[in-house]
């Protein structure tokens, strides 16, 4: 603080309280407007050894903290001093819009950046790779992320593997490596888990038709690495008339906003079909083989056409996975890590062999989220594989079902090849 004294102070918010007393005396310098030498055991209330003594120093200083936005409101709560101190807050955006002006100034930073760390030169082809990468991050074809340190961190990477190839710039070849390599570092929980379902220990089917099992997409966090796992959604009906049960909630394992998904995934069966009559049934649905806490609505939809398949006895086809959030109106919405999602079932597809059938089904509104892996996207040019958008639940239940979902005419009849039909008559 001595070395700003006059000047701005810069600190990691992070960093700063995670030292004893820092704050504490950071708080008194700044309220005094004097630098002093001071024991820490004085803090403590021990005694500290006797020494000499330094005379106060004036103190005219900027501090500016830089954290993540939840520190901030954390401190603003526990601490009444904090918004007394620091009134100025700059919320910056955690993405940015990917225009010519942007492109400009993100090559110029790693040009920059490179010049500086002493790395080799970037090809334009490697500067696109870094792009997409960096759009993959924001997950938006629009957007670039702020997110420079993981930029730098691949950067540095695909050098060393440049530096081993004796090459004399990197190129959009050894940004791959570097990815690929990162892939295969932190893979080992993903790789294990794809030879589970191989081997028949994760039952997941790709191909076939069943009643009430559909493939739901998930996503596992492990350090720093994400990857998509397909898991089975499962629903089974009975005579009664105590309701949709959600096993995940009813052993504490499904969190609040799963839970309020299955309450939503209730209010659209009955306003979709229960217009006329009471929704008399008795059901479960689970998420099988899960073992962990379940969060979030994205199993919502598959939920959804899986109920319906186990109501009305209609086969769902097992050659899809399908993720995305409903509303009480039937609306899909857009839910977050479509790409690892898409990623971890076209994998599963892959190793036991692409049919051209294969696919995912997603919400329309995350279509400008995709940024797929390379192998993904020539699977779906030379139609092996199949992403589905969709905007309503009923364009879901009729691809997994392979006929028209139907609407109900002035009767609440539905068509007689609807898949839906067993399902209302069977209600009625």
């Amino acid at each position: 603080m001595h070395r700003a004294n006059g000047g701005f102070l810069i600190l990691e918010a992070e960093k700063m309280l995670s030292e004893p007393f820092v704050w504490d005396a950071l708080k008194r310098a700044l309220q005094s407007r004097k630098l002093k030498m001071e024991s820490p055991l004085g803090e403590m209330g021990r005694l500290a050894t006797v020494t000499l003594t330094p005379q106060v120093i004036p103190l005219q200083v900027k501090v500016i903290i830089i954290g993540a936005r939840q520190l901030y409101y954390t401190l603003q709560d526990l601490d009444p001093d904090f918004q007394e101190m620091f009134r100025v807050l700059v919320d910056f955006d955690e993405d940015i819009p990917m225009v010519d002006e942007s492109l400009e100034q993100f090559a110029q930073l790693l040009k920059t950046r490179t010049s500086e760390e002493g790395m080799a030169p970037l090809t334009a082809d490697a500067v696109a790779r870094l792009a997409t990468y960096s759009a993959r991050l924001a997950e938006h074809q629009g957007r670039l992320s702020a997110r420079i340190g993981d930029l730098f961190q691949l950067v540095s990477e695909a050098d060393f593997i440049r530096h081993l190839a004796s090459d004399e710039m990197t190129d959009a070849g050894h940004i791959e490596r570097a990815l690929k390599a990162k892939a295969t570092r932190t893979g080992r929980v993903s790789a294990r888990i794809l030879d589970d379902m191989l081997a028949g220990i994760i039952l997941i089917d790709t191909d076939g038709a069943a009643v009430g099992k559909c493939n739901g997409l998930t996503v596992l966090e492990v350090g720093d690495s994400a990857f998509g796992v397909p898991a089975r959604i499962s629903a089974t009906v009975y005579p009664g008339g105590s309701g949709i049960v959600d096993i995940e909630r009813e052993v504490n394992l499904g969190q609040p906003i799963h839970s309020k998904g299955v309450m939503i995934l209730t209010g659209y069966l009955g306003s979709r079909y229960a217009q006329e009559f009471p929704l008399a049934i008795s059901a479960s649905i689970a998420l099988e083989q899960s073992y962990g806490y379940v969060d979030g609505d994205s199993a919502s939809l598959g939920e959804a056409c899986t109920l319906i398949s186990a109501l009305s006895k209609t086969p769902l086809k097992q050659c899809f996975a399908i993720t995305g959030s409903i509303n009480q109106f039937g609306e899909v919405q857009a839910v977050g890590g479509v790409n690892e999602k898409i990623e971890g079932f076209f994998r599963l597809c892959e190793a036991r062999g692409l049919t051209g059938e294969q696919g995912a089904i997603i919400p329309q509104a995350n279509v400008a989220t995709l940024m797929l892996d390379e192998k993904v996207l020539q699977a779906v040019r030379a139609g092996q594989f199949h992403v589905y958008a969709v905007r309503q639940a009923d364009e879901a239940l009729s691809l997994l079902v392979g006929e028209p979902a139907g609407e109900p005419d002035a009767e609440g009849q539905f068509p007689r090849a609807a898949s839906m039909r067993v399902w209302w008559s069977g209600c009625g």
